[in-house]
């Protein structure tokens, strides 16, 4: 059985679930290299518009799977059992900057905890929603390590500013999902068995504006998170114009005016 699942739920519309319910979706090899897999297939399809990302059963994702990390370490000495976590920290460490590149909006429906990797994995998306027992918890920082994985230190601060999460991190406490959407963490907390249903409503709304225009907003407003206030002005002023040259803003004008759906052709 496949540790990631993908599944087209409405028009140019990808629902992709972590497949490991078991476990809470920990991270294994294999779910990384099947996540990264169904990322590129999504990206290489015209068709796919917005992508939702949740959890099998209960859970979001619990981070790390500690079994399959203890049962390295009993059968390797400690040379190779370092060399192997480096090797496969350094693939996960690919979450998220292919999440920042994928050109299709990400929606992390989060249906339960989201810890330790799994919470690097949300704030991997661009908009989070989460069920109203939705957890966030980086808990690293317990274990004697430090409180930061996976780009947690470089993409948090930017989200829930500087101040709040180094509470969180450096004290290893759980946010609920009220206080999630309090801080800015999530945009929205529905009832438990919504989430996703609830995402995918955002998602309908999103593709009802020009594939180019929903393309380039994430591109600019990821690119604008590493640039000077100029150089992100002169690259939105640049898109404009190249957006206005397309053959789907102009539709787009035109079916408002004409109270219809639009008929995007994708250029």
């Amino acid at each position: 059985m496949s540790t990631v699942l993908v599944e087209r739920v409405r028009p140019g519309i990808d629902l992709v679930t972590l497949n490991r319910p078991d476990r809470l979706n920990a991270i294994t090899h294999e779910l990384v290299t099947d996540l990264l897999a169904a990322f590129d297939r999504i990206e290489a399809d015209s068709t796919s518009r917005v992508v939702i990302l949740t959890g099998a059963g209960r859970g979001f994702c619990a981070g790390l799977d500690v079994k399959e990390a203890h049962s390295i370490e009993a059968t390797e000495d400690m040379g190779p059992v370092q060399s192997m976590m480096t090797s496969q920290k350094r693939w996960w460490n690919r979450f998220l900057p292919r999440m920042r590149s994928l050109p299709q909006p990400i929606i992390a429906a989060v249906n339960g905890p989201a810890a330790g990797g799994g919470f690097v994995l949300s704030l991997g998306a661009d908009i989070r929603l989460a069920s109203a027992s939705a957890s966030f918890h980086g808990a690293l920082i317990k274990m004697g390590v430090s409180g930061v994985e996976f780009g947690l230190g470089w993409v948090l601060p930017r989200i829930v500013g500087m101040s709040r999460a180094a509470e969180i991190v450096l004290t290893s406490r759980r946010v609920d999902a009220e206080e999630a959407r309090e801080i800015g963490m999530v945009s929205r907390v529905v009832p438990d068995g919504t989430v996703v249903d609830a995402a995918i409503d955002l998602a309908e709304e999103i593709c009802a504006n020009t594939p180019f225009g929903v393309w380039m907003t994430k591109n600019l407003l990821w690119s604008s998170m590493e640039s000077s206030l100029e150089a992100a002005i002169e690259l939105e002023t640049r898109t404009q114009i190249l957006a206005l040259l397309t053959e789907d803003q102009k539709e787009q004008r035109l079916s408002l005016a004409e109270g219809r759906p639009p008929r995007y052709v994708l250029r």
